[in-house]
């Protein structure tokens, strides 16, 4: 063979390689709210406890904030971005009322089991049924990106919950977890992380557990500006805790904020050039909550009616515009891990459930 053909053999399998490995694959953003409810995602503030004095106090405030005459309107007024933009460009799945179903695989109905369904595609009813501090035994999306060549230390998740570096199995994964009341590590932080790690234990949190969100939100923001991830979860807290604690004002304005939040990074990545125009959104929870009884709202787990019941948004780069989902369907918590690895033309042998089909092709 001559040396100017091995030349053009080896240019031509250079340039189908990289062709191949299809430079736009998409950055994903994965995102849950601990425990919000179908019900305030897509009927807005509920009339029953916006009119019971034990969970809201003084109705006034709440009702100009949150209260309209529709549920459509409530909706809008509770997610703006949601309702008002990802509506227009994305899918919104979960509305029970129009036939579209999306339901836990798992029978716990809280918080460890869901997310653990959430990142590794399956339940584990016999090795995680508590919310105990123990590294998960299950294989997570997460790792298995941080474990593929191309998204080797461009995996990083956040977490309002201390649980979340053994949900994720950071010491086993490699996957960096800022969680609970973590502080950004490093020798090149930021003005803002070291900003944020001096500000966050002067800022007493409500619970022992669990950090404010804003704390998890600007470590996250701050981190994917300096060091572009092209794997990120973000995991928000706070419509969980004040929903045990019966504040369903907190819970309320908990909800708009972390829709704000949402905003916020999704209108980061529209500008950084990094992430401009490929990059997914995926939002869901880790399970639901009750409603009949009234009280009920408060709780979830495999003894509350309707605690079993979630959602599931998704929009950015190639996404299907659907808007809500007005036709019978029925997915699964367990999906989301499948179709994540999808979009990352990831083959995980430990994750091979059906993917939700998203993309426009």
């Amino acid at each position: 063979m001559k040396k100017s053909d091995f030349l053009l053999i080896l240019t031509f399998l250079t340039l189908f390689c990289a062709q191949a490995q299809k430079p736009d694959v998409p950055k994903v953003i994965l995102i849950t709210l601990d425990g919000l409810r179908w019900q305030e995602l897509f009927t807005g503030a509920d009339p029953l406890l916006v009119a019971n004095k034990e969970y809201v106090g003084d109705t006034t405030h709440l009702k100009q904030r949150f209260w309209r005459n529709t549920p459509q309107q409530r909706r809008e007024a509770l997610f703006p971005f949601i309702w008002g933009e990802v509506l227009k460009i994305g899918q919104i799945h979960g509305n029970r009322k129009l036939g579209s179903k999306m339901d836990l695989t798992n029978t716990m109905w809280f918080s460890y089991p869901g997310y653990n369904e959430i990142l590794t595609g399956k339940a584990d009813d016999i090795r995680i049924t508590s919310n105990d501090k123990l590294p998960n035994p299950n294989t997570t999306f997460l790792e298995l990106a941080n474990n593929d060549s191309r998204y080797k230390g461009k995996v990083a998740a956040f977490g309002s919950w201390d649980v979340f570096p053994y949900i994720i199995n950071e010491e086993q994964s490699g996957v960096p977890v800022n969680a609970g009341f973590e502080i950004a590590t490093g020798n090149e932080l930021t003005e803002r992380e070291r900003f944020l790690n001096e500000l966050q234990p002067r800022v007493p949190s409500p619970w022992a557990t669990v950090r404010l969100d804003a704390f998890t939100h600007h470590y996250a923001l701050e981190y994917i500006g300096k060091s572009h991830p092209e794997v990120v979860y973000i995991a928000y807290g706070e419509t969980d805790d004040f929903a045990h604690e019966g504040d369903y004002e907190a819970y309320l304005k908990a909800a708009h904020n972390t829709d704000g939040l949402i905003r916020e990074l999704w209108n980061f990545t529209r500008k950084d050039p990094f992430y401009k125009n490929n990059t997914i959104f995926l939002v869901s929870t880790d399970h639901g909550r009750g409603t009949q009884p009234l009280d009920t709202w408060k709780s979830h787990g495999s003894d509350i009616k309707g605690a079993g019941q979630v959602w599931f948004v998704a929009f950015g780069a190639g996404i299907k515009t659907l808007g809500e989902i007005q036709a019978l369907e029925q997915l699964y918590s367990s999906q989301i891990a499948p179709t994540i690895l999808k979009l990352l033309q990831i083959e995980g042998k430990t994750i091979n459930g059906n993917p939700i089909q998203i993309m426009d092709n």
